[in-house]
């Protein structure tokens, strides 16, 4: 099978480690490298000796595929030229800045046959992989997604910044509509709000409580899931998968001895995963890990959120 052709459309700090993984994947023939500012793309050209250009337009008809790595705002302008032109598109998160933007370029994902798929880089964890075989109908979920200050994502409020990963990761794992939320925030350092906390409830019954703040002074990234028999852990950060589940005999009468089992992962890298997955959607012509419709789920979830806390800033 000849090698998909390949581009980045922003390379930056997180569009440059794109472009080192399109280099290293065997299916893949990373062909140029695009940035507004030039000089950024050149620095990233000369490594990978590929041409450097300015204007994404000048990548129809010469690619497959593109990873789309430029600000939120730009997410429906230039994914929406690629997907018309049949080209397949891995977006970063958040999908767009707005539900409508979302919709549009799913639809045209379906009508060209493109593989279209959204950067939530979580969903390839080895942790959160290791889940599939463990989980039962969850109960209640809380998770904890907090971090220093990082004006890399100041451009969105810290629900379309980093609470909706976890958004992403509970639609997943709940499997069920959203029946209720409420939420609560406030701005600490930026413009927008900061430190966010919501609670979603279910169809199914489910309730998750998701907390997300980058004016800590320390990083942590934890999820715990509750079903009718455990309580599962999920570290993301140090990738470690935690299972607290009901064993034989009792601890107290009528109260269940606790059985406890952990897995620590490999770092691994879930960058290089995520594109090797979406190529490999590409290649067999099958759904990618996250398409676009949940992407598209996320962000109307991670938006009514923003309205609640008074924005809706994406």
């Amino acid at each position: 099978m000849s090698k998909i052709k390949t581009a980045v459309i922003g390379v930056g700090y997180l569009g440059k480690f794109h472009a080192q993984k399109y280099h290293q994947l065997e299916s893949s023939e990373l062909v140029a490298v695009c940035d507004a500012n030039i000089e950024i793309a050149q620095n990233i050209a000369n490594e990978y000796d590929i041409p450097a250009i300015d204007d994404f337009q000048e990548l129809i008809g010469k690619v497959d595929a593109v990873s789309i790595v430029v600000p939120t705002q730009k997410h429906y302008e230039v994914a929406k030229v690629f997907l018309e032109n049949g080209i397949h598109v891995l977006l970063e998160k958040p999908i767009t800045s707005t539900v409508a933007e979302a919709e549009e370029l799913v639809e045209i994902a379906a009508k060209n046959h493109c593989v279209f798929q959204i950067g939530h880089l979580e969903r390839f964890n080895p942790a959160i992989l290791a889940l599939e075989n463990q989980l039962d109908k969850p109960l209640f979920i809380e998770s904890n997604r907090i971090a220093p200050f990082n004006p890399r994502g100041a451009d969105v409020n810290v629900v379309l910044d980093l609470m909706i990963h976890d958004i992403d990761i509970i639609l997943d794992l709940v499997n069920s509509s959203v029946k209720n939320i409420d939420a609560n925030g406030v701005a600490v350092i930026s413009q927008e709000i900061d430190i966010a906390n919501a609670r979603i409830t279910f169809e199914s019954g489910c309730v998750a409580n998701v907390t997300a703040s980058r004016v800590s002074m320390k990083s942590e990234r934890i999820m715990r899931i509750f079903q009718h028999d455990a309580y599962i852990s999920v570290d993301f950060q140090n990738k470690k998968l935690g299972i607290h589940h009901k064993g034989e005999g009792e601890m107290y009468p009528g109260i269940a001895n606790i059985e406890t089992s952990e897995q620590v992962f490999e770092q691994g890298d879930a960058l290089y995963s995520e594109i090797e997955a979406f190529l490999h959607s590409i290649e067999t012509k099958t759904p990618p890990v996250v398409s676009g419709q949940a992407g598209l789920e996320a962000l109307k979830t991670a938006i009514t959120i923003s309205e609640l806390l008074g924005t809706s800033n994406a």
